[in-house]
């Protein structure tokens, strides 16, 4: 419901843009007369005709082009491409009527104008779309609630998106999973809400889903089969997701043999070159942002050495790339003896998995319960990047008893060099299931782009600022 209304409300939006372009184009080329001076003027109800015209040819070449079919996860330079195929096809058809009919006015500079005018401020339109809507998928707000069935690769491959792309405008009310109990991820912010056989009741008590994405085995047809005429009955859109050898679609490589397509299976991470800009990346930030952070880590050590007694910096063993360990380096934030008191305080673990988080740790010191809300007690880790251990961005490297612990599945995160914020941190941080939280390290190793990477750290200052999750 929420998509046809985004849909209704893009349509009457071009529609104004369609004569706002041409109008801003009869400016440019009658009142600023760029590029070239005018010869004569015609006044702006001469065109009209030709505007009236120019809205019904580019209300077809926009349906012929499908520009108003949203695309769900489409990069706005791909819809741009399509928003300008569709302007240059409408004005192309305006000009040629235009120079067969001979109409009074007639400037092909105007039609240039306009077509440069629709495309700019429709591309403007489209960017302020993606920014308004992002906020308002980001608090549940327009977007369709959808439910996952299945819990293995394939569903873990496509509850990982949902978690990392809230932009896709879908809001997973939970997921069913396939019986067996080491595809049972956990209960958190995609809930599991029990077994494919369920499905029934699911329907029953949540009658307002707009998708069911089904991403079981596929020697399981036949309960898909099922389960796709249940949704039919209770009149819910599903959806299949193919399994392709339970494999993620970002590991299959489709290639052509003399006329033979064939499937192949290839790594997925970050290449080499890609590995040399992130670096490159990651020593442009240090360089730039190295003496304010090295004024603020002064005060903070002043601030530490001042609070409680003990050294500034902790020290602790981590796991880096391929489980090498590495030591990784933070403010302490708690008191000297907090690994001997950590065995008594487990039965107040907050978290679930291999790791240990306590919102009101007593172990924590009045400045470190400051910096760690803030997470300036990170720091320290700059030293680490510069010696290549660590990223800017990255998963968050564990302690190798949380490793020991690991699932064969999640040891995918380790593929790559951990960081000190990640996509873990602008999606939740500490309110993250491990399971969640796995699945948003897999998606960003699978997805990896300069882009991501700068998006995620901008992300983090707000994030920071405010203390979401951290704790």
């Amino acid at each position: 419901m929420s998509h046809q209304r985004i849909r209704i409300a893009t349509i009457l939006s071009d529609l104004l843009l369609f004569n706002g372009g041409f109008a801003l184009a009869y400016i440019i080329r009658y009142e600023w007369q760029w590029l070239r001076p005018i010869t004569f003027l015609e006044p702006f109800a001469h065109y009209l005709g030709q505007l009236a015209l120019l809205n019904v040819l580019l209300i077809f070449t926009f349906i012929q082009v499908r520009v108003w079919r949203r695309k769900r996860g489409e990069f706005w330079v791909d819809e741009l491409s399509r928003i300008t195929y569709a302007v240059a096809a409408g004005i192309g058809l305006l000009s040629m009527i235009a120079f067969f009919v001979q109409p009074t006015p007639f400037s092909r500079l105007m039609y240039f104008w306009a077509f440069l005018a629709i495309v700019v401020l429709i591309g403007v339109a489209r960017l302020l779309r993606r920014f308004v809507l992002g906020a308002l998928y980001q608090r549940g707000i327009l977007a369709d609630r959808v439910l996952v069935i299945g819990s293995g690769e394939v569903g873990r491959s496509l509850i990982r998106t949902l978690l990392a792309r809230s932009d896709l405008g879908y809001k997973a009310v939970g997921y069913l999973h396939d019986g067996e109990s080491e595809n049972n991820i956990g209960l958190g912010r995609i809930p599991n809400l029990g077994t494919f056989a369920d499905l029934q009741n699911t329907l029953a008590e949540r009658p307002h889903l707009h998708t069911i994405f089904i991403a079981l085995p596929g020697e399981m047809h036949q309960q898909i089969s099922q389960l796709l005429r249940l949704c039919q009955q209770h009149g819910v859109r599903a959806q299949v997701v193919p399994d392709l050898l339970q494999l993620s679609m970002n590991r299959v490589e489709f290639n052509n043999m003399a006329g033979i397509p064939t499937l192949g299976v290839r790594d997925v991470g970050i290449t080499r070159v890609q590995q040399l800009t992130k670096r490159l990346l990651d020593l442009g930030i240090i360089l730039l942002g190295g003496i304010p952070a090295l004024l603020v880590m002064c005060l903070i050590s002043l601030a530490i050495k001042l609070d409680s007694p003990g050294p500034v910096i902790y020290k602790a063993m981590r796991v880096g790339k391929n489980g090498r360990p590495f030591p990784m380096y933070k403010f302490r934030s708690m008191e000297v003896n907090a690994e001997q008191r950590k065995a008594e305080l487990k039965q107040f673990n907050q978290a679930d998995g291999p790791i240990f988080k306590m919102k009101d740790d007593p172990r924590m010191t009045r400045v470190g319960r400051f910096i760690r809300r803030l997470s300036l007690d990170e720091l320290p880790q700059i030293y680490n990047v510069l010696l290549g251990q660590m990223s800017l961005v990255g998963p968050r490297p564990p302690l190798a008893e949380e490793v020991a612990a690991y699932k064969p599945w999640h040891k995918q995160r380790l593929s790559v060099i951990g960081g000190i914020t990640g996509l873990w941190q602008v999606s939740g941080r500490s309110d993250l299931t491990f399971d969640e939280l796995c699945l948003l390290d897999i998606y960003y190793i699978e997805n990896w782009s300069l882009a991501l990477d700068i998006r995620i750290l901008l992300q983090t200052i707000p994030h920071s600022l405010f203390g979401r999750g951290a704790y």
